[in-house]
């Protein structure tokens, strides 16, 4: 089985009988070209806002990488950005998708990550209501509800774009050739990709202190601190749903409006919603 059969349906859109606008959302070109300028106002934000503090304002993904690479002794600021644009044309090279794209296609994919942002809102009332807990479910990572709009505004974009390219980008295709190299069918491949890196992805957030040595037995670690504090199993319910619904997008969307959802999410709900609430 050749790389491109293994990574197939994760990372190759088909060649498509699709309408057009729905084929080229699912392009790696298309996909930089919609999140560059995220990408950009992320990390010029936070080095404006934060100067040679600017790790102060990285949450999420970001920070956690972030902290990996520096046990690693690497301490590069712009590694991490590079390394996701780097994988965007990698992605773009190795699919030999055509370097085009239409203008009105970016302009759809907002709004699809608008819709869908909200979408997950709603899925977190529901959470919240079957859980009969207060209205804390819209719940980010980050702190700091003192800044202002837009420093809040920058700090939550990261997290979107990085957990996205952790958890969606690396992760799930690793998992899916990895089941379909074990030649278990696509479908059980897709389903459960996508029920594990969800589950990996809501156990992420509970790793403990960022200084923390990362290794497999963290994860172990988090299975036991949710399961011993019931005030825990509401948000790992809905972080779980969270990871099954942008997964679920990653395979039928694409990457782009992935990214676009998850960071329009944390940004209406941590920067907006919440501060409100408080």
């Amino acid at each position: 089985m050749s790389i491109r059969q293994l990574f197939a349906d994760a990372l190759f859109p088909p060649e498509s009988s699709e309408p057009h606008y729905w084929f080229e959302t699912r392009r790696p070109f298309c996909n930089l070209v919609f999140l560059l300028p995220l990408l950009l106002v992320y990390e010029l934000g936070v080095v404006a806002i934060g100067g040679s503090e600017s790790d102060a304002f990285r949450n999420g993904a970001d920070a956690w990488i972030r902290q990996f690479l520096l046990r690693l002794g690497i301490d590069l600021l712009w590694l991490l950005p590079m390394s996701l644009v780097a994988a965007l044309l990698f992605w773009q090279w190795a699919s030999r998708q055509p370097w085009r794209m239409s203008w009105d296609t970016l302009g759809g994919m907002v709004a699809e990550s608008l819709l869908f942002a909200f979408a997950l809102i709603l899925l977190g009332q529901a959470v919240d209501a079957c859980f009969r807990q207060p209205a804390n479910l819209l719940e980010v990572e980050g702190s700091g509800w003192g800044m202002s709009l837009l420093v809040r505004s920058v700090t939550f974009l990261g997290a979107g774009i990085y957990e996205e390219f952790l958890f969606r980008l690396c992760l799930i295709p690793i998992t899916y050739a990895g089941l379909r190299a074990l030649l278990v069918p696509h479908r059980w491949s897709v389903g459960v990709t996508i029920v594990a890196t969800s589950v990996v992805f809501s156990l992420a957030h509970y790793l403990g202190t960022p200084d923390q040595d990362y290794s497999l037995s963290v994860l172990t670690e988090a299975v036991v601190r949710v399961q011993s504090s019931r005030a825990l199993w509401f948000s790992f319910v809905f972080r779980t749903l969270a990871g099954v619904f942008f997964a679920a997008l990653f395979f039928l969307r694409g990457f782009g409006i992935t990214v676009g959802a998850h960071a329009a999410y944390d940004v209406i709900v941590g920067a907006v919603l919440l501060p409100e609430l408080s």
